[in-house]
């Protein structure tokens, strides 16, 4: 289900543009920051509001993703093109404007927390999700002094009071930048968990994606590699390696 103020973690999206541009080129503005300009005219995001970053480093990340769209004039490209364009669009205009909505979706996955809920069956699964799931919610507790329940089965598990007041008072000390990415990170593995390991620099993008997929992974071990599942995996790690990646160029002084 969609929460308000998360970007939905589908990794396509449908329809075919149009380049209608030669050249992408950064400019820095009169008020600080850079945006950036398509044949000398500023790009302005769907809701109206000029496409404007604090990072010259992201910024370019984004002309460049530009200049690369559609090969050249004429050519086709879609949005699965412009992740960065993506990120700092929902960042500009949907988390800037009021964080706290953003951080009130984020806390909606805390119940459906991937990592708390456990198989009982088979055995290799089983034992693979303590090997690699453990692990994530101990440095949780040591790190963040947030312990959360575990379950086993499908049987909807709610955290206490306690837990959800402490990812509330931590999203909340979070910049716009990081609770964007969250909200590429967090919907694409069903982790609020995984999401903050990537934001904090504590893991890797593409082995938190892998952790992830642990369920995935020991369906085909026991079925069979699926061509349809493998493609969804790779648009997964693509997706939280687009926010890492978005994350890290904000950072860029």
């Amino acid at each position: 289900m969609m929460k308000d103020g998360v970007r939905p973690p589908t990794p396509q999206t449908a329809g075919r543009r149009r380049r209608f541009w030669v050249t992408a080129a950064i400019s820095p503005v009169a008020d600080g920051g850079f945006t950036v300009e398509l044949d000398g005219r500023g790009i302005r995001l769907p809701g109206g509001t000029a496409l404007c970053v604090a990072s010259r480093a992201l910024a370019q990340a984004i002309a460049d993703e530009w200049a690369k769209a559609g090969g050249e004039k004429g050519g086709h490209f879609t949005p699965d093109d412009l992740p960065m364009t993506r990120i700092a669009g929902t960042m500009i205009e949907r988390v800037a404007p009021d964080p706290a909505a953003q951080v009130t979706a984020l806390l909606h996955y805390v119940d459906g927390e991937l990592l708390c809920y456990r198989a009982d069956y088979p055995a290799p699964l089983c034992r693979e999700q303590q090997a690699l799931w453990n692990p994530q919610l101990a440095w949780l507790r040591a790190r963040h002094d947030i312990d959360m329940a575990v379950t086993t089965g499908i049987m909807p598990l709610v955290q206490s009071p306690g837990v959800h007041d402490a990812w509330r008072a931590l999203l909340t000390q979070m910049d716009n930048a990081t609770l964007a990415a969250l909200g590429v990170m967090v919907p694409a593995m069903k982790s609020i968990v995984l999401g903050l390991a990537v934001a904090t620099g504590a893991l890797p993008a593409a082995r938190a994606a892998e952790i992830a997929s642990v369920d995935e992974r020991s369906q085909m071990d026991i079925w069979g590699e699926d061509a349809k599942l493998l493609e969804a995996l790779r648009l997964q790690a693509v997706e939280v390696e687009d926010a890492a990646r978005f994350l890290q160029l904000c950072r860029v002084v």
